[in-house]
């Protein structure tokens, strides 16, 4: 994709004029501005489609909170993400970062909707073909229509935190769903909890390659 550095520059500005009303709409850990956020969102959509952003508190600096871009999976549009970055501005009160880095601790719970999802829940299976790594995610009552299940984003952000947005886009190849056998043990599978580990002692040996839905 061939990125205007025209709209990045117009996005960037637009925050700039914009992020003191931002700052001042938060609420704990939630920004009341929705008009505002709306319009970050369809100049992000005007750079490039697969582009999306979430706020989130730095730990290491009480009050201080981090602007999180991403791509929505999509490798194709890392360059994108990179690009955002690169040109952004420094202002106070508020970083700049791309994408969902490893989280410390993982999360054990969380809710999407009216859904509680707990990561025990869930069950996972590495299987490494010609240096493509393939991740297999299983769960009870898989879903047909991944988007219709608020567990897949579940999942999703699970794996953000247990081994990184870049790193899930770039080192899997394939990402599939089953349903969760009687004895998961027996068929090979781990608990997604241990994800990071089993990653880990496999992904020097993978292929830097993009992901793909099934």
């Amino acid at each position: 994709m061939i990125l205007d550095p025209k709209k990045i520059d117009t996005f960037w500005e637009q925050l700039q004029e914009t992020i003191e009303q931002l700052l001042s709409s938060r609420s704990d850990d939630r920004f009341e501005a929705e008009t505002l956020l709306k319009e970050y969102r369809d100049q992000l959509q005007k750079i490039d489609r697969n582009l999306t952003f979430h706020f989130q508190s730095d730990e290491n600096e009480e009050g201080a909170v981090e602007m999180v871009f991403g791509c929505d999976g999509f490798p194709e549009s890392i360059h994108s993400v990179l690009s955002l970055i690169g040109a952004a501005p420094e202002l106070t009160g508020i970083e700049f970062k791309a994408f969902n880095n490893r989280y410390d601790p993982v999360p054990l719970s969380i809710r999407i909707g009216e859904e509680y999802c707990e990561i025990s829940e869930f069950w996972c299976r590495i299987v490494v073909i010609n240096n493509r790594l393939q991740l297999e995610v299983y769960m009870q009552d898989a879903p047909k229509v991944l988007d219709m299940d608020p567990r897949v984003e579940a999942v999703m952000i699970f794996m953000d935190a247990l081994i990184g947005e870049y790193e899930l886009m770039t080192k899997v190849h394939s990402l599939d769903w089953f349903e969760l056998p009687a004895s998961p043990e027996d068929h090979g599978l781990f608990k997604l909890i241990n994800l990071r580990d089993r990653f880990d002692e496999l992904k020097q040996e993978i292929k830097p390659i993009g992901l793909t839905l099934h």
